[in-house]
């Protein structure tokens, strides 16, 4: 596992505000640049990752460095991939031990989405810097539970999870019992190269849900149903 732990990242007052649809005249902009302040000055994105190898295919499983994951979508997606990349990117645990305020629901949502900026820039950079040292081309990637329920189940998290290690103690993220990640703003994927762009979210019906990244390909979801 090899781990990214300085990694910059700016917050524009102006966009957040924007965001989060507040007057810049109002008292909200001064309580809101204070939380920004904070975490500019705790806040520390980090990402982890791993070079890992396809061992072999049988049907729908497909087995990774001695891992097996179950999923006929990403046994479809990797029939031409042998090299994987199994990462994870986050806002910091530093983020959820600066600050908590469970009796202002506003703040934390102010601070949450705070804590999204900070995980898009451990993405990008982590993403940056794949790309550049493994000299990656065209890529997709696929995240354990985005997606309908049976595309990658979200309990094969813990599969990932092992292809990278201890990941708690390298950059501070943990899997809880129902497999959900902390910090929140954490990310899992396994990226791999790929002819065209490849998005979870392009094989998931949820149609309200706040993180998707692409739209729903129902043409490609009935194309992964069957052999």
């Amino acid at each position: 596992m090899e781990c990214l732990l300085d990694i910059p990242f700016t917050l524009d007052e102006t966009a957040l505000l924007r965001q989060l649809h507040l007057d810049p005249d109002s008292v909200d902009r001064k309580e809101l640049r204070e939380l920004i302040e904070l975490a500019q000055e705790v806040g520390k994105p980090k990402a982890a990752y791993a070079e890992s190898f396809v061992d072999r295919r049988d049907g729908d499983t497909v087995e990774i460095n001695g891992v097996a994951f179950t999923s006929r979508t990403l046994s479809k997606k990797l029939v031409n991939s042998w090299r994987v990349f199994p990462l994870l990117a986050t806002c910091g645990h530093e983020m959820d031990e600066a600050f908590s305020a469970p009796d202002d629901m506003l703040k934390e949502f102010w601070w949450d989405t705070i804590k999204a900026h900070l995980l898009m820039a451990a993405i990008k950079h982590l993403n940056a810097h794949l790309h550049h040292k493994f000299r990656l081309g065209k890529t997709a990637q696929m995240s354990p539970g985005s997606g309908d329920v049976d595309v990658w189940p979200i309990e094969q998290q813990k599969g990932l999870f092992a292809l990278l290690g201890d990941v708690e103690q390298a950059i501070g993220v943990r899997l809880t019992d129902s497999f959900l990640m902390v910090p929140n703003k954490t990310i899992s994927a396994l990226m791999f190269s790929s002819a065209k762009d490849f998005r979870t979210c392009e094989v998931c019906h949820r149609a309200d849900c706040p993180s998707r990244q692409a739209p729903l390909n129902q043409k490609l979801w009935e194309e992964m149903q069957h052999e």
